[in-house]
């Protein structure tokens, strides 16, 4: 190779990125809805809430208190706070049974967000991966074209004059 061939190698290596086709496979993101930037929020704050142990102990509270107070413990100690959920406490059943069913709802919308979330990174590193391939690429090329380069600048051995 001479030198206008190792030019040409070195020119053809400037420009690789306008002919090189990636073959790192895009990621299927089709079928997605986006969340709108307020439903997202909340059903983030509503979750972010109910995954904590604050959220924990309130409820313990909440609980012991009906019960206590349904039970009519606090009638038979004098309190005088009348029970209105009589035992097998219908109504508490009927409110966690409500709440089961909200919080399981902003449940899959958080995991929406999060698939959301993973979505957007799976394009970022498709780019990187698409952008690492075409160096590499670029790169193994000129490697070569350098070393033909290289192999034509070296005279055998068998060419060189005996002294």
């Amino acid at each position: 190779m001479s030198r206008t061939g190792l030019q040409q190698a070195l020119d053809k290596s400037a420009e690789w990125e306008r002919h090189h086709t990636p073959t790192v496979p895009q990621p299927i993101l089709e079928g997605r809805r986006r969340l709108r930037v307020l439903e997202n929020d909340v059903a983030g704050r509503i979750t972010d809430f109910a995954g904590s142990m604050l959220f924990v102990y309130l409820h313990t509270l909440w609980f012991v208190l009906w019960v206590v107070i349904n039970a009519g413990l606090l009638v038979a100690m004098g309190i005088g706070v009348v029970p209105w959920d009589q035992f097998p406490f219908g109504l508490l059943t009927l409110i966690v049974s409500l709440e089961a069913i909200f919080l399981s709802t902003f449940v899959m919308i958080a995991q929406n967000r999060q698939s959301a979330i993973a979505d957007a990174r799976a394009q970022l590193d498709y780019e990187v991966n698409v952008k690492a391939e075409r160096e590499i690429a670029r790169l193994t090329h000129l490697v070569e074209s350098l070393i033909v380069h290289q192999a034509d600048l070296e005279v055998p051995s068998s060419e060189q004059p005996s002294q």
